[in-house]
């Protein structure tokens, strides 16, 4: 487990309950997006960790169906709204010109879910701009936090609801 998921952990567990605050409720709203420039691949590998329970609450609210992202049995139907899900919440421009990700796949990761994308044909990256929305349709203090990572050389920004916009350049 890398630093920061070791830290917001440690304070998720610090954090005392308050008068009317579920147990099984966690404080902090926040989601984290890596995109890795793959210089020999020509792409851009991106993974997106959302705390589980909040992502099946508003997967569950758009789509109005039952949502269950660790349950085999519903992993196809899971995918798909996922991948709907992610294309209407994450938009990106890649070097001054807009570019679609391809949605590759999902898995449970203890209490949150990485999501699996990837933008091909990426010969060089020099700036990134995403546009962030994921889920601002269910909490006001949403906070997303983006890493882009590009031959060794790592830049991080985030953007609180109601911000969505984060650039890289390098």
């Amino acid at each position: 487990m890398n630093l920061f998921y070791s830290k917001l952990l440690l304070v998720l567990m610090l954090l005392p309950l308050g008068e009317g605050l579920k147990a099984d409720k966690h404080p902090l709203h926040v989601s984290t997006t890596e995109l890795n420039f793959n210089a020999k691949e020509k792409s851009l590998e991106i993974s997106c960790r959302i705390f589980t329970d909040d992502f099946e609450t508003i997967l569950a609210k758009q789509f109005k169906t039952k949502t269950d992202l660790a349950k085999p049995a519903m992993h196809k139907a899971m995918d798909e709204l996922i991948k709907k899900y992610m294309n209407a919440h994450l938009q990106y421009t890649v070097n001054g010109k807009a570019a679609t990700a391809t949605y590759v796949g999902f898995e449970i990761d203890h209490e949150a879910t990485n999501v699996y994308l990837e933008i091909d044909n990426i010969a060089t990256l020099q700036s990134i701009k995403l546009s962030n929305t994921i889920l601002y349709d269910l909490f006001d203090d949403q906070l997303n936090i983006l890493h882009v990572e590009k031959l060794g050389t790592r830049k991080s920004t985030k953007a609180s609801y109601p911000n969505r916009e984060m650039s890289v350049g390098f």
